[in-house]
C-alpha cells in the first residue's frame, strides 16, 4: 500500500514541478478533448486488497482454544476496465467505470494457547461498477488535477468451499481519490490513486459447506469483516 502511495506522489511532484517551472502558457495538446459531452476510454491498474477483521475473543468450550485472525500481508492484484464519463459542467463530470479486480487476501490465524498458526488465501475476482463524481481544477497547459468520490457495488465471482473463513459475494464500497489529467500529443493519460472502504460485514456465518464442525471455530472467532482496497489506476482516453 505504501509503495503505491509513494509512487503516485512521485508522479504528482514531477507534474507539479513541470507546471511551476512554466513561466508562460504553452501550446496545449488535445485542446478540445474536454469539450465533448461524453468521454470514453479504458484503464489498467494495480491494487492492494485488504480484509479488516475484528476478533471477538471467542473461546471454544470443548477445547479451551482461542484464535485470533488478521490480514497479515499486502495483497497486490490487478484491475482492468472501461471508462465512460458524462461532462456535467466545465469542472464536474459523472463517471461510470465497469471493472474487474483480480487478487487475493492472505489471512493468518494464531492460537493463543499453543502459539500455533494456520493460514488461508482468499482468492477473489470482483466485478464492480463504480459511479463517481469527478471534480477537476481548471486546466493549465497540459495538466489538470482533480478529486473523485463515489460508490462501487461489487460482486465476487469466486466462492471457495471448505475454507476456514468464507465471505459473502456482494459488497458496496465508498471511494475517494485524487488524480491528474496529462494531455499528451495523441491521447490523455490519467493516473489516479483511490481508496475504497467496504460498507457491509461480508463474513459468511452460514457454513453448511463445512464437513468438519471443528472448522467453525475460525468463523466463530471473528466478529465482523470488511473489505478495503487501495488502487493505482492508469486511464487512457
Amino acid at each position: 500500500m505504501l509503495k503505491l502511495v509513494r509512487f503516485f506522489l512521485v508522479i504528482l511532484v514531477v507534474a507539479g514541478w513541470g507546471t511551476a517551472s512554466a513561466q508562460q502558457r504553452r501550446i496545449q495538446n488535445k485542446p478540445f478533448i474536454d469539450e465533448r459531452r461524453f468521454h470514453y476510454g479504458f484503464f489498467l491498474g494495480v491494487h492492494d486488497q485488504g480484509l479488516k477483521l475484528r476478533d471477538n475473543g471467542y473461546i471454544n468450550p470443548e477445547t479451551g482454544e482461542q484464535w485470533l485472525a488478521e490480514n497479515d500481508t499486502q495483497n497486490f492484484g490487478f484491475s482492468v476496465g472501461i471508462l465512460g464519463e458524462w461532462r456535467l459542467t466545465k469542472n464536474l463530470g459523472l463517471r461510470v467505470t465497469p471493472s474487474m479486480h483480480f487478487g487475493s487476501k492472505h489471512i493468518k490465524f494464531r492460537n493463543l494457547q499453543t502459539q500455533t498458526t494456520e493460514s488461508q488465501d482468499l482468492k477473489s475476482c470482483f466485478i464492480g461498477v463504480p459511479v463517481a463524481l469527478k471534480i477537476a481544477a481548471p486546466r493549465f497547459n497540459n495538466y489538470r488535477p482533480y478529486v473523485v468520490c463515489g460508490a462501487q457495488p461489487m460482486f465476487d465471482l469466486t466462492s471457495k468451499k471448505h475454507a476456514r473463513l468464507s465471505t459473502k459475494p456482494f459488497d458496496t464500497m465508498l471511494e475517494v481519490g485524487i488524480g491528474c489529467d496529462f494531455y499528451l500529443p495523441f491521447f490523455k493519460l490519467i493516473p489516479e490513486l483511490k481508496f475504497s472502504f467496504g460498507l457491509a460485514d461480508v463474513l459468511d456465518r452460514k457454513r453448511n459447506d463445512l464437513t468438519d464442525a471443528s472448522q467453525m471455530v475460525f468463523t466463530q472467532s471473528v466478529a465482523n469483516a470488511h473489505n478495503n482496497q487501495v488502487s493505482l489506476t492508469f486511464y487512457f482516453e
